[in-house]
């Protein structure tokens, strides 16, 4: 687990490397290690190619605070589906999406909407998602929107180990957030 020099270190290494714009993933459930505020602030104002943050912490203060201190220096996307609407009214560009995997159209029309000034309508779509989004996350990603994709038809193949199938109730689950969502008959 790294500590928050090691990540500016590595994180700089990788940029330095590349002539590429570099997204940061901040996503602590999986990789058990925070990229706290002040240090993806620090590698956007210190390595020119460092240009934003996927913020899938959870924590909204912690996503405000980020957003208090970068001053325009980093576009911070959402990482979770279910805080598109909260991290766009902090400031943010969009969102890094699971959920657009199976609903791409409503996926950006909840984040145009919102950029397009159209705050209640944003904010009624991903309202209208959430069943879904937590059916999509009621095991563990990518098991659930891989049986999705294969439920609506578009062959996306097998599991592959160590992920296992669906318990039969979370399957029960998916299906029936699907019908609602429109995206199964």
């Amino acid at each position: 687990k790294a500590t928050q020099k090691g990540l500016i270190a590595h994180y700089t290494t990788i940029a330095k490397s590349v002539d590429l714009p570099i997204i940061m993933y901040n996503v602590p459930s999986r990789t058990g290690c925070n990229i706290l505020p002040e240090t993806a602030v620090t590698l956007a104002k210190t390595v020119d190619n460092i240009v934003g943050i996927k913020e899938a912490t959870g924590n909204i203060s912690q996503a405000a605070k980020l957003m208090s201190l970068a001053d325009g220096c980093i576009d911070m996307y959402s990482g979770n589906d279910d805080q598109i609407v909260p991290i766009l009214s902090l400031g943010g560009k969009g969102v890094i999406s699971v959920l657009s995997n199976v609903a791409p159209k409503k996926t950006h029309d909840i984040v145009a909407e919102y950029l397009a000034g159209n705050v209640e309508a944003s904010r009624k779509l991903q309202l209208e998602a959430i069943e879904l989004i937590d059916a999509l996350f009621c095991e563990v990603n990518p098991i659930p929107v891989k049986h999705a994709l294969n439920l609506m038809g578009m062959e996306v193949g097998p599991l592959r180990m160590p992920l296992s199938p669906m318990e039969d109730k979370n399957l029960e689950t998916l299906k029936n957030a699907l019908k609602n969502y429109g995206l199964l008959k």
